[in-house]
């Protein structure tokens, strides 16, 4: 899974830095893209690497971010789907590649939230803070 974050960042980072920076076919291959979900896939790419290294390295904040990843992703779906409901232009593939961020991003969330409780200890057990430690009569 961490790996998968990690390769899934970089390639992100590739494909928006050619559409964002270079002048050439990955810009006129991307069409009528949507600035800002541009601009927030290439941001995220970076999120991506960090939260697959915290993974990869069984840090708690890890599935945290992941979740936070998931989330802002969606939400930024929801304003391409404002983009479009307002007539702004876009690419017929983007509303397939946010679907697929978006599942991805709540996959790696659900399942390192699931790794992060089974590698918790467990709550040590402690008396009720008003008891005395006897039974009562």
């Amino acid at each position: 899974m961490s790996l998968f974050a990690i390769g899934f960042g970089l390639l992100t980072l590739r494909e928006g830095g050619a559409v964002l920076f270079v002048d050439g076919a990955a810009r006129h291959a991307a069409g009528h893209y949507v600035p800002f979900v541009v601009w927030f896939n290439f941001l995220a790419g970076f999120a991506y690497v960090v939260a697959g290294i915290g993974l990869w390295l069984r840090r708690r904040w890890a599935a945290r971010l992941a979740l936070a990843i998931a989330v802002v992703t969606a939400l930024v779906f929801l304003a391409f789907a404002m983009h479009v409901a307002l007539g702004g232009a876009w690419e017929h593939r983007t509303p397939i590649a946010m679907t697929l961020r978006t599942m991805v991003w709540m996959g790696i969330a659900i399942l390192a939230q699931r790794l992060a409780a089974a590698a918790a200890p467990a709550a040590p057990r402690t008396e009720h803070p008003l008891s005395s430690g006897t039974p009562s009569r």
